[in-house]
C-alpha cells in the first residue's frame, strides 16, 4: 500500500523505522535485588514440607474422600438414571469413540476418513426432479406408529424471525419499519410466559436496537437470555454469505458481532443458525469450530441432495474438513429437509397442512393467505384435538427423516413477530396444541417451545444413551450415532434447474470494493497496533485513540456487506448504493488515518491537531462510491523529490516491482538512503479508442519492503549522479495510418500475425489480429496452449441469483482492434483494445510480465483490466 507526499518531500529519513520503535530494556549491573532475605524459620518449614510432600498429599486426599462419601453417599451406577418400566430395552451407548487410523494404515495424502463426501453424492444423485406428491421434492412419507413406543418423540418448536440487514430496503429502513418493533415484541411477549422461547441471529440490528432501548427493556432482554428463553445464535454482525466472502471478512464480521455481544450482554454463542445463505462452504464450518461453536444449522442445499440424505437418515452429520485426518475440525450439523425455512415448509413434508399452523396468516394480519386454499383457524376447545393430531402427524412424518426421536421445528419467516398481536396469535395457539399433546401419554410425544440449545442438548443426551450408529460407520469422537461428511454444498438449486450461481458474479464492482476495504482495514489495524504497541511518543497514543470509533465503523461497514444479500449482489439498487456509500466512507477514513499514522511513525507529526491534513496522500483515490479508483500523479519538479512510502502489513519481506504515476518521464528513483534504483518509464494507457495514451507516465522499480514495515522511496527530477528511468520501446498496431507515439518513447509499427513478450522464465505469444493470448512457453522447453477467448452468454432466465444461459458463450472479439506492446527491463505488457460488434468496445485488457529477480511477480504471468 503506497502513499505519496504532496509537500516537503525532500526530507531525508531512514527506512529501518520498525526497529527503532521496539522497546528495549537493560538491567543495571549495580542494581540490587528487591526481594528480602528469607528467614531461617521459613527455610526449615519449606524443607519439612518438601521432605514429606507425598505423605501430606495422601493424608488430605483420604480426608477429602470421606467427606464426599459422608455428604453425597455412595454413587449409583450411571445407567440407573435412565431405567424406565414402560420403555423397551434400549441399546446403551458404549464409549466407542472414533479414532483416526494409524499413519501406517492409511494413505496420508488422502486426508480425512469420512462416511460421506459431497463429491460422491453429486456423482450418485441422478437429478431427475421426480414429483414426490405433497412433498414435491421428496416422497410420500409414512410411518407405522410404533416408532416412538420406546423413546417418545420430543418436539422443540423454535420461534425465529429472519431479519436481512439490507435486501429490498436498506438496513436503516428495515430497522425503522420492522426490526425494532420485532425486538420490542420479543421482549414483551416472552416476559409474559416462561414457556415461550425465541432465537435471534443478527447483531447489526440488536446493537442498533440496544442504543434506542430503555434501561428497562435492556434489563428484560438480559433476563430473558439468562433464563434460557431467548438464545443468541451465531452472534455475527450478519448472517454472512459463504461463496463470495473472503475468510478474513467472515472472521471480522463474526468478531465484531460476538465481541459486542459479550461486552454488552455477557453471552458467547455456541450454536450457529444459517438458514438463508445460498449454499454452504466447508470453510465456514471450519471457522465456526475454531471459534468454539459446537453445533450448526443449515438450510439452502440442493434439493436432490436433501432428498438423498433424508432417505438414508443422514440429514444430521459431523462435518469434517477433507484434509483433517485427526478429526479436530468436527462440528455437528443439522440440515433442514424441505424447500424453505418458512412455516409451511418446516413443520412436516406437507406444506398445505403446515401452512394451516401459521397463525399469522389468519385474517387481520399483513401476510398472504395460504396459497393451497386451506387457511389457519383459531384453536379452541372444540377443535384442539383434531388440530393437534393433524400437527402431530406432520411432526411424526418429519421425525422419520432423522435418526433420533428429538425433532427441531422452526417457527418463523422473514421479518416475523412484528407486532404483539401476531406474536400472541402464534404463542397462544401453539401452547393450546402443546397442552393437548402433552396431556395425552398415549401419543408418546412431548412438544414445547425451545431454542437451539434446548434441541441440541436433548439430542446429544439421547444420542449418548442410544446407539444410532450404523455398522462400519466412521462417525466422530465428539458425538456418536451420526455419519461424518466432508465437502461443500455448492452450487445450490431450490427447484428444477434453477442453479444459484448468478450471484457469484453479480455486481462485480462492489465485490472488488469489498476486497479493497478488507486489505485496507487489515493494514490499518496493523498500523494502529504499531502505534499503540511499539511507539513510545505521546502522539502515538493520541492518534489511534481519537480514531477508534471510525475504525469500529469501518469494521461494521465491511461486516454489513458480508450479509448474504450484500456481497452477493442480490439487493435492490438503492440498497447497494447504501452498502457502497458506507464502504466508500470507511475507505476514505482508513486512508486518512494511515496517512497521519505514517507521519507519526516517521516522527514528522508531533503534537499537531488531528484536524490538520497529512503530508501524505494515498496513491489511489476514489471520488465517489461507484467509480473506479484513479492513480494520483506525482509532480516531480526540477531539483525536487517527492517521497513515496510503501507499507507492508505481511509478516515476511516483500520484493516486488511497484508502480506509481508521474506527470513527466524524466524522473529518477532513489531509496531511503538516497541510493539510485533502476527504473523504467512507460506511457499510461486508458480505455479510449481515439486516445489510448493519457499523457501521464508509469514508473516501475523493484522495491523491497521489510516485514510489517515501511519503506521510503523518492521520485526525483534533476538528481545528479543517477540514471533516469529507462523508457520502454513501443510497438503499436492501429487502424489509423498515423502512428501515435508519445515522447520520449521509441515507437514502431507492429508487424506479423504473432507478437511475444518474455522474461527469464517464460515467453507469452499473442494473436495480433485479436489481441488474445495463444500460448505460454517455459524456459524448460514445455508449453501451455492457452487459446484465450472473451465471450458473452445470452439468457432470458438469468438474474442476480440464477445463471441460466442459452447455450455456450459466443465470442465477441473480432479482428481489427488496436494493440500496444511495451518492452522494458522490468515490465513488458500487451495492451489490447479489441474490435467488437458494438460501436464503442466495452472491454480492454492488459497482460503483463515482470523481469524482477526474486520478486512475487515471477510467479504471475497474467493481469487483466476491463472497463
Amino acid at each position: 500500500m503506497a502513499f505519496s507526499s504532496y509537500g516537503g518531500g525532500n526530507t531525508r529519513r531512514g527506512g529501518g523505522w520498525i526497529h527503532s520503535l521496539l522497546p528495549t530494556t537493560s538491567a543495571s549491573p549495580n542494581s540490587k535485588s528487591k526481594h528480602p532475605r528469607k528467614s531461617r524459620k521459613q527455610t526449615a518449614l519449606r524443607d519439612l514440607i518438601f521432605a514429606n510432600f507425598f505423605t501430606i498429599g495422601l493424608f488430605f486426599s483420604i480426608i477429602f474422600f470421606f467427606i464426599v462419601i459422608y455428604r453425597y453417599g455412595v454413587p449409583k451406577p450411571l445407567t440407573s438414571h435412565f431405567k424406565n418400566q414402560n420403555s423397551r430395552s434400549l441399546k446403551i451407548r458404549k464409549p466407542n469413540y472414533w479414532k483416526p487410523p494409524a499413519l501406517a494404515d492409511r494413505d496420508v495424502v488422502s486426508g480425512a476418513v469420512v462416511d460421506i463426501t459431497t463429491k460422491d453424492l453429486y456423482d450418485k444423485v441422478e437429478f431427475l426432479d421426480v414429483d414426490g406428491g405433497p412433498w414435491k421434492q421428496g416422497w410420500m412419507v409414512k410411518y407405522t406408529g410404533n416408532e416412538w413406543d420406546s423413546e417418545k418423540l420430543k418436539v422443540f418448536v423454535v420461534p425465529h424471525s429472519h431479519n436481512d440487514p439490507g435486501w429490498k430496503m436498506t438496513v436503516e429502513e428495515y430497522y425503522d419499519r420492522q426490526s425494532r418493533h420485532i425486538l420490542d415484541t420479543i421482549v414483551e411477549t416472552l416476559s409474559k410466559d416462561v414457556r415461550r422461547k425465541f432465537i435471534w441471529e443478527e447483531m447489526s440490528y440488536l446493537e442498533r436496537w440496544w442504543r434506542d432501548a430503555s434501561e428497562t427493556k435492556r434489563e428484560s432482554f438480559i433476563n430473558l437470555v439468562k433464563n434460557g428463553q431467548l438464545e443468541i445464535v451465531g452472534g455475527g454482525w450478519v448472517m454472512n454469505d459463504e461463496a463470495n466472502s473472503h475468510y478474513f471478512a467472515i472472521i471480522e464480521q463474526m468478531m465484531e458481532g460476538n465481541m459486542w455481544l459479550n461486552d454488552t450482554i455477557g453471552v458467547i454463542p455456541k450454536n450457529s443458525w444459517a438458514i438463508d445463505p445460498f449454499g454452504y462452504s466447508s470453510t465456514m464450518a471450519y471457522l465456526l469450530r475454531r471459534m468454539g461453536f459446537e453445533n450448526m444449522l443449515i438450510q439452502r442445499t440442493h434439493y436432490e441432495l436433501k432428498k438423498e440424505l433424508a432417505f438414508h437418515k443422514n440429514l444430521e452429520f459431523i462435518w469434517r474438513q477433507s484434509w483433517d485426518a485427526e478429526g479436530t475440525s468436527d462440528i455437528f450439523v443439522h440440515m433442514m429437509p424441505f424447500y424453505s425455512y418458512d412455516i409451511p415448509h418446516t413443520c412436516g413434508p406437507e406444506p398445505a397442512v403446515c401452512c394451516q399452523f401459521d397463525f399469522a396468516r389468519m385474517g387481520g394480519f399483513v401476510y398472504e393467505r395460504c396459497p393451497w386454499g386451506q387457511h389457519p383457524v383459531e384453536t379452541n376447545p372444540g377443535n384442539v384435538k383434531e388440530r393437534a393430531l393433524k400437527l402431530l402427524d406432520q411432526y411424526r412424518k418429519k421425525s422419520t427423516l432423522y435418526r433420533t426421536n428429538t425433532l427441531l421445528v422452526p417457527l418463523g419467516d422473514d421479518f416475523r413477530y412484528i407486532s404483539i398481536d401476531e406474536a400472541e396469535a402464534q404463542f397462544r395457539n401453539y401452547q393450546l396444541l402443546f397442552d393437548y399433546i402433552n396431556s395425552n401419554p398415549s401419543l408418546n410425544a412431548e412438544a414445547k417451545f425451545g431454542t437451539l440449545e434446548d434441541y441440541f442438548g436433548t439430542l446429544r443426551e439421547e444420542a449418548d444413551r442410544i446407539n444410532y450408529s450404523l455398522p462400519r460407520e466412521v462417525g466422530s469422537g465428539q458425538i456418536g450415532g451420526f455419519p461424518s461428511l466432508s465437502g461443500d454444498f455448492f452450487t445450490y438449486a431450490d427447484r428444477q434447474q434453477d442453479y444459484w450461481s448468478g450471484y457469484y458474479v453479480s455486481r462485480p464492482f462492489f465485490k472488488a470494493v469489498d476486497r479493497v476495504l478488507e486489505h485496507t482495514l487489515r493494514a490499518t489495524e496493523m498500523m494502529m497496533a504499531f502505534l499503540l504497541g511499539y511507539c513510545q511518543r505521546l502522539s502515538c497514543e493520541k492518534l489511534p485513540t481519537g480514531f477508534s470509533y471510525k475504525l469500529t465503523a469501518a469494521r461494521r461497514n465491511l461486516a454489513l456487506f458480508q450479509h448474504h444479500d450484500g456481497v452477493t449482489g442480490t439487493a435492490k439498487d438503492h440498497v447497494v448504493e447504501d452498502y457502497g456509500s458506507r464502504m466508500h466512507t470507511s475507505l476514505l477514513d482508513l486512508q486518512i488515518f494511515m496517512s497521519k499514522a505514517i507521519e507519526v511513525l516517521l516522527g514528522i507529526r508531533h503534537e499537531k491537531s488531528d484536524q490538520n491534513p497529512s503530508q501524505f496522500e494515498p496513491a489511489q483515490v476514489r471520488s465517489k462510491y461507484d467509480v473506479q479508483p484513479v492513480h494520483r500523479a506525482i509532480s516531480a519538479h526540477e531539483g525536487n523529490a517527492q517521497s513515496v512510502v510503501i507499507f507492508n502489513p505481511l509478516e515476511q519481506t516483500r520484493d516486488e516491482v511497484v508502480m506509481v504515476i508521474v506527470n513527466r518521464p524524466d524522473v529518477t528513483v532513489l531509496d531511503s538512503n538516497w541510493t539510485c534504483v533502476k527504473s523504467q518509464i512507460s506511457p499510461e494507457l486508458q480505455h479510449d479508442e481515439s486516445k489510448m495514451f493519457t499523457g501521464r507516465h508509469r514508473v516501475h522499480w523493484k522495491a523491497s519492503i521489510p516485514a510489517m514495515g515501511l519503506q521510503i522511496y523518492y521520485i526525483a527530477n534533476g538528481f545528479v549522479g543517477c540514471e533516469k528511468a529507462k523508457p520502454v520501446r513501443l510497438k503499436i498496431l492501429t487502424k489509423s495510418n498515423h502512428l501515435p507515439c508519445p515522447a520520449p518513447y521509441a515507437c514502431s509499427k507492429l508487424e506479423g500475425d504473432t507478437a511475444e513478450i518474455r522474461n527469464q522464465h517464460q515467453t507469452l505469444s499473442f494473436n495480433v489480429n485479436l489481441g488474445l493470448l495463444q500460448k505460454i512457453s517455459h524456459s524448460n522447453g514445455s508449453q501451455n496452449v492457452v487459446g484465450e477467448e472473451i465471450g458473452m452468454y445470452s439468457s432470458s432466465g438469468s438474474g442476480a441469483y440464477l445463471f441460466k444461459p442459452n447455450g455456450d458463450a459466443k465470442p465477441i472479439i473480432q479482428a481489427g482492434g488496436q494493440l500496444v506492446i511495451s518492452e522494458g527491463p522490468l515490465m513488458q505488457e500487451v495492451y489490447s483494445y479489441p474490435k467488437t460488434a458494438w460501436g464503442h468496445t466495452p472491454i480492454s485488457h492488459s497482460t503483463r510480465i515482470y523481469n524482477g529477480d526474486n520478486t512475487i511477480q515471477q510467479l504471475l504471468s497474467r493481469e487483466g483490466i476491463s472497463c
